[in-house]
């Protein structure tokens, strides 16, 4: 590496500018971003920066131009051959109602969404595209995108100029963080997914098993003792049969928190965070006074996983007498009498993810997180927006403390933290984006939709 830098610092300037930039702009110009990301170009520019093989200045604007002269040239491509990709018979076979959500979804991320996806390799590459087909107006597009392209190739030339000579590991790194960047990315789109499907499938042990009963070894057993299994369950009577299938879900629950644990532990592993974690707390180490330290004990002491859990369980009793009766399916048990079941889940899961070698989860972080943003949830369903944002305010504002306090206290590492609080967020978002996608169902329906869904979900959406 250090001899491909040392040849490179021997090239005149402006081959340095042309090569640079075409890199960049084809990135998204030519979709050579899906293959090799940008971010190595733009830290090497900021080297040679470092170094006074290169102008900051200019490399700055050089940059700036290019990539947005790649966007350019991305969103009208976008622009001039999506809709005779939507006619061809790939368009076809796609259809017209996902062609339909496409131009929603894009419609309603917006700029913000152009503005994001500039960090995030591969999205930097398709979003350009993706809003040109979509009929984003350009004059909508050009100012977030510009303020994308700004801070990425600004922040990305400036790392590089800072790193100096320790530009060969913080390009590793930056390229670890870009991979992390993009596996969060897919983990939230799994929430999202995972609690659209139990949204739809408030039961889902019932669902799982009507779907299993597809499959031929099941139709098969079922054929042949499909009676003696029927006579099992009149057997059980309801209140049994109920219990069991309960029992059944907050173990399936309790499986999917495993899987979510582990894909969240692997993500910060290699995001190279872990690195950073002496640093970090030796920095607070050496800001301990013992008067802090005492106050600072005091907060994590009280605010307990346990206690958090027992006052959650409280609201949802008072709020489950409040708006009887409730479908007793797993999905409106979690979500009401029983929001804290979730959470005990939460709790037994991090204590065995606890004893990672690289990456140890905080217990307390996070079901401190997952329970003030589950009673945030409970309590604003009901609320005006204005207190609403105030709980959810309260709860980030909680989560941030209790986070920083153990870093203080040296009780958890960043990437521990970092970890714990994603895992915490991401477990209560799946159950809020379940609710929010049965109480749509429960609107579209209609009456009926609502004597069959027992619940109505008006009672808690807030509306």
């Amino acid at each position: 590496m250090h001899e491909l830098l040392s040849s490179v610092q021997h090239l005149p300037p402006w081959l340095i500018y042309v090569v640079a930039a075409l890199v960049v702009a084809g990135e998204t110009a030519v979709i050579v971003g899906l293959v090799a990301p940008g971010e190595a170009t733009l830290l090497l520019v900021g080297f040679l920066t470092y170094t006074g093989t290169l102008r900051l200045g200019p490399a700055l604007l050089v940059m700036v131009l290019a990539a947005v002269a790649g966007d350019a040239v991305a969103f009208r491509a976008g622009r001039r051959y999506g809709p005779r990709l939507r006619a061809s018979r790939w368009g076809a076979r796609v259809g017209p109602h996902r062609w339909a959500r496409a131009d929603a979804m894009v419609g309603r991320m917006g700029g913000r969404g152009v503005f994001t996806a500039r960090w995030v390799a591969f999205a930097r590459t398709l979003v350009p595209r993706l809003a040109g087909a979509a009929g984003m107006p350009y004059r909508r597009f050009a100012p977030w995108n510009l303020a994308g392209v700004v801070t990425w190739v600004g922040g990305s030339v400036l790392v590089g100029n800072l790193a100096g000579e320790s530009y060969d590991t913080v390009s590793r790194l930056l390229g670890q963080a870009t991979g992390a960047v993009l596996a969060l990315v897919a983990a939230l789109v799994v929430v999202v997914l995972g609690g659209r499907w139990l949204g739809r499938n408030p039961d889902p042990v019932r669902a799982l098993l009507a779907w299993a009963a597809r499959l031929p070894p099941v139709r098969w057993l079922s054929a042949r003792y499909g009676l003696l299994f029927f006579l099992l369950s009149l057997r059980l009577g309801p209140t049994w049969a109920l219990l069991a299938n309960l029992a059944a879900g907050v173990g399936l629950l309790f499986l999917v928190a495993l899987v979510v644990a582990g894909a969240l532990r692997a993500v910060v592993r290699h995001s190279g965070l872990a690195l950073v974690d002496g640093a970090i707390a030796s920095w607070f180490a050496a800001r301990r006074t013992p008067d802090a330290v005492e106050v600072t004990q005091l907060a994590v002491t009280v605010l307990r996983g346990s206690a958090l859990i027992m006052l959650v369980a409280v609201v949802a009793v008072v709020q489950a007498w409040r708006h009887r009766p409730w479908r007793a399916d797993l999905l409106s048990v979690v979500g009401t009498i029983g929001a804290f079941v979730p959470l005990v889940v939460l709790a037994v899961v991090t204590e065995l993810a606890a004893g990672g070698r690289v990456v140890q989860f905080s217990t307390q972080n996070a079901v401190v997180t997952a329970s003030l943003c589950m009673l945030a949830w409970l309590l604003s369903r009901e609320a005006r927006w204005p207190v609403a944002v105030a709980l959810w305010t309260t709860a980030v504002a909680g989560v941030v403390g209790i986070g920083g306090a153990r870093l203080y206290l040296g009780l958890s590492t960043a990437s521990g933290t970092v970890a714990a609080v994603l895992l915490g967020a991401g477990w209560t978002a799946v159950f809020m984006v379940a609710w929010a996608t049965r109480d749509r169902a429960v609107a579209a329906g209609g009456p009926s939709m609502r004597r069959r869904g027992g619940l109505s979900g008006g009672h808690f959406a807030g509306r």
